[in-house]
């Protein structure tokens, strides 16, 4: 999610306040410490102009659709 808001040109306030979320929350998520609601996931995708697979699912899972 860091690279596709830098990607983006937005700060980690920049996107919580688009997403109506705090600066922390947006750091927690990039540092895998927090686990966001699926309405969050939209929001940000929303606003990073991206899908949820491209920001949320790894490569991994990419290659092996089974993959959990």
């Amino acid at each position: 999610m860091k690279a596709a808001r830098a990607a983006a040109g937005l700060s980690q306030a920049d996107l919580a306040q688009a997403v109506g979320v705090t600066r922390q929350t947006i750091g927690l998520i990039e540092a895998g410490g927090y686990n966001p609601t699926l309405n969050l996931c939209v929001a940000i995708c929303k606003a990073l102009r991206v899908t949820l697979n491209d920001l949320f699912w790894d490569d991994e899972t990419k290659a092996d659709p089974n993959a959990l």
